[in-house]
């Protein structure tokens, strides 16, 4: 998994609240286990027509915000069922952080299994990166994990909280996979002293 250190990018604003795991990535999406390709289908319904057709008022078919990394959105983001292909889809695409004054439970958590930064901020903090997302290509913003910091186009800095458990997971990129070979000597340690002790196994 890549680490999160600081990231400086266009922010794309999703002004909805209850954006759910189905609109994030679609059902019939959900066939594949590979986490790469599923960065097409993101928003599938919300970007394209039935027919396949870019709808052109849709925030990532805007040329401004083709190449967004940060998307800054409502209120219970990641609702609905717990599939991860949704944080896969989000992180195919190209985002890396997601901004929301909350989350659901699931959906946060698997975030950080995958790599995302998602950032819960009070609802006043979020009303100020939505009008800084808003500016288009000049909606640069920076996120500092480190310091915990978000800095918008103007200069302004927002503090933000996060477990320190799971900031070290992001800084390290450390997945499940990740944490557990830290302590591999310990496993292989174990595994021969098992072998001794019951050869029969």
């Amino acid at each position: 998994m890549e680490p999160f250190n600081t990231l400086t990018a266009v922010a794309a604003p999703l002004p909805l609240v209850n954006v759910d795991t189905d609109m994030i990535i679609p059902k019939q999406f959900l066939k594949t286990i590979q986490r790469s390709g599923l960065g097409n289908a993101l928003f599938d319904e919300m970007r394209r027509t039935p027919e396949g057709t870019e709808i052109p008022d849709f925030v990532l078919n805007k040329p401004a915000y083709k190449d967004a990394k940060i998307l800054v959105s409502g209120a219970n983001f990641g609702c609905g069922s717990s599939r991860e292909h949704a944080p896969w889809a989000l992180l195919d695409y190209g985002f890396r952080c997601i901004i929301a004054p909350s989350f659901a439970d699931i959906f946060y958590g698997n975030c950080f299994k995958n790599g995302i930064l998602p950032i819960a901020l009070p609802q006043e903090e979020i009303d100020k990166l939505m009008d800084d997302a808003e500016r288009g290509a000049n909606a640069i913003v920076s996120v500092d994990l480190e310091k915990q910091e978000i800095r918008g186009p103007d200069g302004g800095v927002i503090r933000f909280e996060i477990d320190p458990f799971r900031k070290q997971i992001l800084l390290n990129g450390w997945d499940d996979i990740g944490l557990t070979l830290r302590d591999e000597g310990s496993i292989d340690a174990y595994e021969e002293k098992a072998k001794l002790a019951k050869p029969w196994l």
